[in-house]
């Protein structure tokens, strides 16, 4: 038994030797190293494991992932909006712009949107109005031409991002602009 115990200890000293940097005995520590980048290899029993340099405050070289894009709820909201709206109603014609600006609903002053009444209720009546849901891979859309008309618009409604653009290319696109022809400026359909 004493024997073993002799060979243990004698294992522990020697064990040191045999570190990559061939310096043997005790490690020394740097004192002008912070606590964490020092490791206790002896902890004591019922004693907490040590941390090594994985600080849970320190920043990694792995960014964070991007936040998704927040969306308006859809049904009511605040109605107010402040939107650049392009319209064009086909390859050869010229583009309309409109600017949209809402506040609780009504149209203020700055707007020029032809219909600028019925946008500022509808994007109160449903705030994600322009945010229409991305085409699933899955999702089937009824292959019908509604039309050339296109349209984009870019702004702000209820505090939120809008950055969408509409088209009249297949039943699912056409779902969208009907759904938002009061914004858009123009009803659409077939020409």
């Amino acid at each position: 038994m004493h024997f073993r115990v002799a060979a243990l200890l004698f294992a522990a000293v020697l064990l040191p030797a045999c570190t990559p940097d061939g310096g043997g005995g005790s490690p020394s520590v740097d004192a002008s190293a912070s606590p964490s980048a020092s490791v206790s290899s002896t902890a004591s029993p019922g004693s907490p494991a040590p941390t090594g340099s994985a600080d849970p405050e320190a920043e990694t070289s792995v960014p964070a992932p991007a936040p998704e894009p927040a969306a308006p709820s859809s049904g009511p909201g605040q109605g107010n909006a402040e939107l650049a709206i392009a319209f064009k109603p086909s390859a050869g014609e010229s583009e309309v712009n409109y600017t949209l600006v809402c506040v609780d609903g009504t149209p203020d002053a700055e707007s020029n949107h032809p219909a600028a009444d019925a946008a500022c209720s509808a994007l109160k009546e449903n705030a994600a109005l322009l945010s229409p849901s991305p085409k699933r891979a899955d999702q089937v859309c009824t292959e019908q031409y509604g039309g050339p008309q296109e349209a984009t618009v870019t702004g702000v409604v209820d505090g939120i991002s809008v950055d969408a653009a509409f088209s009249r290319t297949n039943g699912c696109e056409i779902s969208a602009w009907d759904a938002a022809k009061d914004v858009l400026g123009a009803a659409g359909g077939a020409s």
